[in-house]
């Protein structure tokens, strides 16, 4: 199988790559540098193209080639780092949570006893340092701290050097071990400092606080870690575990994994469907709003098509299995969000390089800080230097930088599916509010995309209209124009029933005609009425003209060669769009709408929702030329559209906006999809993007800032002015703060308005 490039001049025959792409689950992670150090352990493999990982969800995003590498494979090397991934597919997402409220619960054990031993080490470090034995109570209480409860930090450490990486970890097991050792050695061998007239300092009170803080910080931060993906455990608990299928007489309830596509399935009053399908037997109404937004139910009966997750409300019916597990519109959701959610924005990448530097560049400046004071600090210049050492690697540790821009992502592109917004990658998000021009298409998008009865004018002096309207009917039934079935829908919803005719002749371009008990009925165009000789009323051709200056397309209907009445169809214009429309313009944003329609259509639909710039009887690739065109201008360039003619304009375009009942192409190009098709959720769109980034910057510059105050005063720049050392206990609860406060931070978008 080949993939063929066109170019101007040639086709280029090249080999298909065989690329598969997955989300998995990463566990054991404790820092951004973890992540990174994932990253770029998998990165190398033979055959992964790409990985991606995102702290904040603890998910790893990679693309590679199963002829060259395994799933296997790629696990066994980041085992060999000291983390782990759930290759396992089936129900992976359960398995992550089970994973991390498994180490949630160990975590917090460990925490609370090491707590629980630091207490007295603090209270004998801090007012009774001078006691007989002191050093000694210490030093046994803190050596189960350090070496088991917070075992883990070392443990990694090593894995990381091994393979010649560091990260937090490296940074928690130097500080605490380095000072550790050294209270070790002053309390076995205190007569060393002592023959040289210095005071032999023990430490244990610091390594044991540092160790409890920043277990602690990573207690509190796995629990609001936890709440930024609640828009994926919302989505997923919409779909329920088991199902009743119908066998033969008999109805059995199975679980949801056995269900097969052409299953017959019984969904009973207050029901969730589970599955996609299409109604065979009975009717009730869906709450179908985890889908459009509206709170209405909608009526549902043979033929139509349910959706996964929606709620059944009044009465019972079956239909027919069409898509099932990770077919489903609900599976499609749930995986669009994930992978958004695990995407990175440009900034994160930034971030990601300067992580990738920061842990090298903060041991160089702790060994300069303990160089320094052991040159120019005097008789205690060891002391103070080893202390110094100690907290520059506490203060510095790169989580809160790390958390900044995964955990904004994460609640961003969790309020946009709880929003019918759903965001396919974050780069979309954090672009999505420098957008200054977006194009609109029009049918399907501005306008509903069906065409609808919107007048049914009746000429003064026709005779019996109910008996007229049966005819109608009855002629518009057997038509093949497209816009018959707009007046056999419109006709029916006023309950009016069909008859048959005599005779029936389809003219095709222009109408039909037929006869019923030696009368001529004819419904066409005004081409067909002049060719029969049809007369009209000037009333109702005057009414004519005003309805087509309105673009709508006139159908006249005559008996026996007069115009009884006339008929308007349109497509009409969506309720929300004008409003919507005032909306992005008010935000300051130019709004153009492209159409393959008329120039007279073009015009009132524009008119009428208030678009001043708009182009008609556009190609499908003039309307990616368009957005070419105003990119060049200096535009950055939203499309929104709804059609498989849209997709070379959307895929062109800076931000790609599909309506959710669009076609799948549209969607699978655009990066934003509208699960409700209202154009009112495009300007939410841009103002949640705004919120977002500006949670992002909040985020890294509370994140620079510390690490830019802390590290200096860490290293005791402040020493020579005012005498003033950083405590390490104090420098480990601050780092331990930094990062709750970032995601805490991220959380308030959560409550945010739109």
């Amino acid at each position: 199988m080949e993939n063929k490039l066109l170019t101007p001049d040639k086709v280029i025959s090249q080999p298909t790559v065989k690329k598969q792409k997955v989300s998995l689950p990463v566990t054991g992670m404790s820092c951004a540098s973890c992540a990174l150090s994932v990253e770029s352990m998998v990165g190398t493999q033979p055959g992964v193209s790409q990985a991606a990982v995102n702290f904040a969800s603890q998910t790893l995003q990679v693309s590679y080639d199963p002829d060259k590498v395994t799933l296997s494979d790629i696990q066994r090397h980041v085992q060999e780092i000291g983390f782990d991934l759930i290759i396992d597919q089936e129900n992976a997402q359960e398995k992550q949570e089970e994973a991390q409220q498994n180490h949630y619960q160990a975590l917090k054990k460990r925490t609370i006893a090491a707590a629980v031993l630091t207490l007295p080490v603090f209270i004998i470090g801090m007012f009774f340092m001078d006691k007989p034995y002191g050093s000694w109570i210490m030093m046994v209480l803190s050596a189960p701290v350090l070496f088991y409860f917070g075992r883990s930090f070392f443990i990694n450490a090593y894995r990381q050097a091994r393979n010649g990486k560091a990260n937090m970890d490296t940074l928690v097991s130097l500080s605490t071990g380095i000072a550790f050792g050294f209270s070790v050695f002053n309390t076995l061998f205190p007569e060393f400092w002592l023959a040289r007239g210095v005071q032999p300092h023990v430490y244990f009170e610091a390594a044991a606080v540092v160790i409890v803080f920043i277990m602690l910080g990573k207690l509190l931060e796995e629990r609001a870690k936890s709440n930024t993906s609640t828009a994926i455990k919302k989505l997923m608990g919409l779909q329920p575990k088991t199902v009743w299928r119908v066998e033969g007489d008999q109805e059995r309830e199975v679980p949801i994994s056995q269900v097969q596509k052409g299953d017959l399935l019984l969904v009973r009053s207050g029901e969730k469907i589970p599955v996609d399908g299409e109604v065979s037997q009975g009717a009730s109404y869906v709450d179908e709003a985890m889908l459009s937004g509206e709170p209405v139910p909608v009526a549902k009966g043979k033929g139509d098509k349910v959706y996964a997750g929606t709620i059944n409300q009044k009465g019972s019916f079956r239909f027919v299995a069409e898509k099932v597990g990770s077919e489903t519109m609900l599976a499609h959701i749930i995986k669009m969000v994930q992978e958004a959610q695990g995407s990175k924005a440009p900034v994160q990448k930034l971030v990601d390089k300067v992580a990738g530097v920061f842990v090298p560049v903060v041991l160089v400046i702790a060994l300069v800080s303990f160089a320094a004071w052991l040159t120019l600090g005097g008789d205690s210049g060891l002391t103070q230097g080893l202390l110094a050492l100690v907290t520059v690697l506490v203060i510095a540790c790169p989580c809160a930088l790390g958390l900044a821009t995964p955990t904004a992502i994460m609640v961003g592109v969790g309020k946009g599916a709880e929003n019918g917004i759903l965001i396919k990658d974050a780069e979309s998000l954090e672009q999505a509010h420098k957008v200054t021009a977006i194009i609109l298409d029009k049918t399907g998008t501005i306008t509903e995309g069906k065409p609808v009865v919107t007048d049914l004018v009746w000429a003064d002096g026709a005779g019996n209209r109910q008996s007229l309207q049966t005819v109608l009917l009855s002629l518009e039934l057997q038509s093949e124009h497209p816009l018959a079935e707009a007046v056999v829908r419109h006709l029916k919803e006023q309950e009016t029933r069909s008859l048959e005719l005599d005779s029936f002749d389809s003219l095709t371009g222009r109408g039909v005609k037929a006869s019923l008990n030696g009368n001529l009925y004819i419904a066409g165009n005004p081409k067909l009425l002049e060719e029969e000789g049809v007369r009209v009323a000037p009333e109702l051709a005057g009414k004519a003209e005003a309805l087509r200056a309105e673009a709508r397309t006139v159908i006249f209907f005559a008996e026996n060669k007069q115009a009884v009445a006339l008929v308007a169809i349109a497509d009409q214009i969506k309720q929300h769009s004008a409003a919507a429309i005032h909306a992005l313009q008010e935000q300051g944003v130019e709004v153009y709408m492209l159409t393959g329609d008329n120039q007279q259509t073009a015009a009132s639909v524009a008119r009428q929702v208030g678009v001043k710039n708009y182009r008609a009887e556009v190609l499908p690739s003039d309307k990616a030329a368009f957005v070419k065109e105003l990119q060049t201008r200096g535009k950055v360039v939203a499309m929104v559209g709804d059609g498989i003619n849209d997709s070379h304009a959307l895929a062109q375009a800076d931000v790609s906006i599909a309506m959710g009942k669009g076609s799948d192409i549209a969607m699978d190009v655009a990066k934003m999809t509208l699960i409700s098709s209202d154009l009112q959720q495009v300007p939410k769109a841009l103002k949640l993007s705004k919120q977002t980034v500006r949670t992002i910057k909040q985020n890294l510059f509370w994140a620079f800032i510390y690490n830019l105050i802390g590290i200096p005063i860490a290293a005791g720049v402040l020493y020579p002015f005012y005498g003033f050392l950083l405590d390490p206990m104090i420098a480990g609860a601050a780092m331990a703060l930094s990062s709750v406060s970032v995601v805490t931070n991220s959380l308030r978008l959560k409550v945010q308005k739109l």
